[in-house]
Parts: structure tokens; C-alpha cells; sequence
């Protein structure tokens, strides 16, 4: 790709860049650009009122400008005229603590100096609908366990394969697509990267999916629960750590306990130590806590944790280790901001790792038919404020994010809070008119 975006835009016959940030509600934030003009914003960027997107910012504060990163630049393979590049944001020739993906390239720096190097792979579900959001687009989709439906993926053969068609193109190794556990709900698997190139990739893809399905008359989301009844949308996580190199993954160790080295169960550690916490980023909204606190689904699993516990092979806990130097977070929910997301991860490991953290009791039972029998693990919350109140109070993940950061974040959601917890609802007359 190289570092020159005005060379990108005349090799390819780019007209138009979208310089793109993400806030701190997950919000994609961007400014259309000329290509005439790109050489002066990838040096200056480009303009943006803060104050305007969900960032704790004023009418006041100066304009933060987007620098983009000609390294994330992405050409849009359903419209070639313009392509897309992820921008860090600064203020006042300083960086913007706050600012999701400049929070994870800060933590990503501090593993590096430990000679560590983080990669991800993300599962991100999401639902086909219809434009109003009422239901879901295919009326023949009603399976009580539809998920791998044959028919069904056929059915919207034509927007998975288009968004499987763009990620084959862009080198993104993408290897399997499914229907997934829900009715109207699918999932798109590609190669696991570097954990800032899978968050700029998850952000892009997001983002892509919606466009897709846009052109075809239908609308996607990823918000976590959009269905009483049906399993929500999940972003599992899976996450390894390599050494400077990147070539030798210091995960994995065949003499251990699952394949999984020291260092890695220490890492697990801290993402067990740190999980009440962790779901205030990974579990960022009201709805996320519909999903993870579910009664069972029609298709007889909600496959969401309520619970911080950790497995093998065995989809029904928070964490599993499926093979050897790799576990999967089965936690985080569509509406995890993609560099939140990743930034967490790594904060919680990189302490588990420092303090060296044992996860505890392994449990291989299945969670949904004998979760009860478990002694001592902790719940994980039952709604936003528990969860931001457990984030509030963890201090050593909030300085490993960023004081800046973890304050502005808990000050925004605390207003989300506050505003969810002030509207009134069809329940609340229905069973209190009488009174």
C-alpha cells in the first residue's frame, strides 16, 4: 500500500478518501476527501468538531484533526472510486487519549516493549432485516434450530457471497461463512492479524456489511439482542501471543494443560481476574446485558456467558481453549467498539501476565444444564451500571487504558445510563397502572 496515499489514489484511480475514525459509542465518524486534497490532510488531517461525536469534549476544545493511517487504507471493492483509511486523532499537536484507536495503539506499545505481540481473530455476527428494523428479511427463515441452514444461506446467497467476494479481493483470507444460531442471523469468518489490523478490519467490515445490504434493499446490524427470543449477536474473540518475531507463538506449549503455555494461562488469568470489569467494554450498551442474562432461546441455547468461568473444548463458558496456544473469549457482543475491544483484551492479559494471575478451576460441565452446581465463580453483571460500576472500581485496568480514557468512557456511559433509566416504558404501565 505504501505511505503516499496520493500515489494509492493515482494507481488505482481513487477519487474520493473517506477519512474515518471511530468514537467512543462505537460511532463511525468520517469526512469525504478529494484525492486532490489528500496529500495536505495526510499530513495535517482532517478537520472534526469532537464535541459533535461521542467523545467527552466542548463546543470549546479546538478542532481535532483525523490524521490517516496510509497503512489501514482500504479501497471499496463495491464502489472504487473511493476508498476508506482509519485516522488517529490528535489535538493541539497531541495525541487524543481518549480516542479508541489511539487507546489501542498505546497498549499494543506497552506489550511490544515486553516482547509481546498480540494477534486476533473476531467472529462478528450479525442479522439480515428488513429497512424499519421490525423483523428480520427472509419470512421463510422460521427453523426452531436454524442455524447452518442450508436453504436459508442460499436464500441471501447473493449479499454473503458479494461481502465474502470483497474480502476474498482484499486479501483478507476469508474461509467460512455460515447461518448462524438465530433466524435472520449469520456469521463471516476471516484470517486472524496483528490485533490493530483485525480492529481496523472488524471497523471496515461493519461498515461493509451495511453498505451491502443496503444496495440490496435490506438492512444489517449488529446490535446484540434486536430479538426477544432469539440468540444475539456475538463478537467471540480469539486471541494468541506471538513473540517479537511474530513467528513463534509463546501460547502454545503441548506439555501443558491443553496445549496452553505458562504465560498463556497467566494471560488467561487476568482476563478472568478482570472480567466484571471487561464486560463494560465488551458488553458497551443497555441491550448487551438482554444477551448475556438471556432465558434460553428458541433454538434451546442462549450461547452467551452469564458466568466467569473458563473450559476446553466446550462452547458453554466464557472462555474455551478449542486447541493448543489459542483461547477464544466467548463474552464480547456486536456492539464492542472494535478497538475497545482489542484494547481491553490486551490490558487485562498484560496484568494477568505481570502479576503473574493463575485463571482457577478449569470446569468441563455443560454451564446451561449445570451452571448452578458452580461454587464461587462470579456472575457477570447483570446490566450497564453494574458493569460500568465494576469498571469504575477496577483501577488498575482503568490506568492500563488510560485515565483519560477510562474517565471519559464512564462519564459518557453514565449518561447513557442515566437516560435509559429516565425513559418510560410499555412495561412500567403495564404492570403498575393498577397499583
Amino acid at each position: 500500500m505504501g505511505n503516499d496515499l496520493a500515489a494509492f489514489a493515482k494507481e488505482n484511480g481513487v477519487k474520493y478518501f473517506m477519512i474515518s475514525y471511530t468514537d467512543l459509542f462505537s460511532g463511525q465518524r468520517a469526512k469525504l476527501v478529494p484525492a486532490q486534497a489528500i496529500a495536505d490532510m495526510q499530513k495535517e488531517g482532517a478537520g472534526f468538531a469532537g464535541f459533535a461525536t461521542w467523545l467527552d469534549l466542548t463546543p470549546a476544545h479546538p478542532d481535532m484533526l483525523a490524521v490517516p493511517d496510509p497503512d489501514s487504507v482500504i479501497q471499496l471493492p463495491w464502489k472504487p472510486d473511493v476508498a476508506w483509511v482509519a485516522a488517529n486523532c490528535i489535538m493541539d499537536d497531541k495525541e487524543v487519549d481518549q480516542a479508541p484507536r489511539n487507546t489501542l495503539k498505546r497498549v499494543i506499545a506497552e506489550a511490544a516493549a515486553e516482547g509481546m505481540h498480540v494477534k486476533t481473530g473476531v467472529e462478528a455476527e450479525f442479522f439480515l432485516i428488513s429497512p424499519d428494523g421490525s423483523v428480520i428479511s427472509d419470512k421463510y427463515d422460521t427453523a426452531s434450530k436454524p442455524c447452518y441452514d442450508q436453504q436459508a444461506v442460499m436464500r441471501r446467497y447473493d449479499v454473503i457471497a458479494e461481502i465474502c467476494d470483497h474480502m476474498l479481493a482484499l486479501g483478507w483470507g476469508p474461509y467460512q461463512n455460515d447461518h448462524e444460531d438465530a433466524n435472520g442471523q449469520f456469521e463471516m469468518n476471516w484470517r486472524f492479524d496483528d490485533a490493530l489490523p483485525t480492529a481496523d478490519k472488524h471497523s471496515f467490515f461493519k461498515f461493509m456489511v451495511k453498505s451491502v445490504a443496503e444496495k440490496h434493499g435490506l438492512r444489517a446490524t449488529f446490535m446484540p439482542k434486536p430479538f426477544q427470543g432469539l440468540t444475539g449477536n456475538g463478537c467471540h474473540a480469539h486471541i494468541s501471543v506471538w513473540d517479537k518475531s511474530g513467528k513463534t507463538n509463546v501460547f502454545a506449549d503441548n506439555a501443558m494443560e491443553l496445549g496452553l503455555s505458562a504465560k498463556g494461562r497467566n494471560f488467561l488469568g487476568g482476563i478472568m481476574k478482570h472480567a466484571s470489569a471487561l464486560a463494560a467494554i465488551t458488553n458497551p450498551t443497555v441491550n448487551s446485558y438482554k444477551r448475556i442474562n438471556a432465558p434460553r432461546t428458541i433454538s434451546g441455547a442462549t450461547w452467551a456467558p452469564n458466568t466467569v468461568t473458563w473450559t476446553g473444548n466446550n462452547r458453554t463458558h466464557m472462555v474455551r481453549v478449542p486447541g493448543p496456544g489459542r483461547f477464544e473469549l466467548r463474552l464480547p457482543d456486536g456492539a464492542a467498539n472494535p478497538y475497545l475491544l482489542q484494547a481491553v483484551i490486551i490490558a487485562a492479559g498484560l496484568d494477568g501476565i505481570r502479576s503473574k494471575a493463575d485463571p482457577g478451576k478449569r470446569y468441563d460441565i455443560d454451564m446451561y444444564q449445570h451452571g448452578h452446581t458452580v461454587k464461587g465463580a462470579p456472575k457477570l453483571p447483570l446490566n450497564l451500571l453494574d458493569a460500568l460500576r465494576e469498571f469504575d472500581k477496577d483501577k488498575s485496568l482503568k490506568a492500563a487504558l488510560g485515565e483519560e480514557f477510562s474517565s471519559a468512557y464512564l462519564k459518557l456511559k453514565h449518561q447513557e445510563w442515566n437516560s435509559y433509566a429516565s425513559h418510560f416504558t410499555q412495561w412500567e404501565r403495564d404492570h403498575t397502572l393498577d397499583i
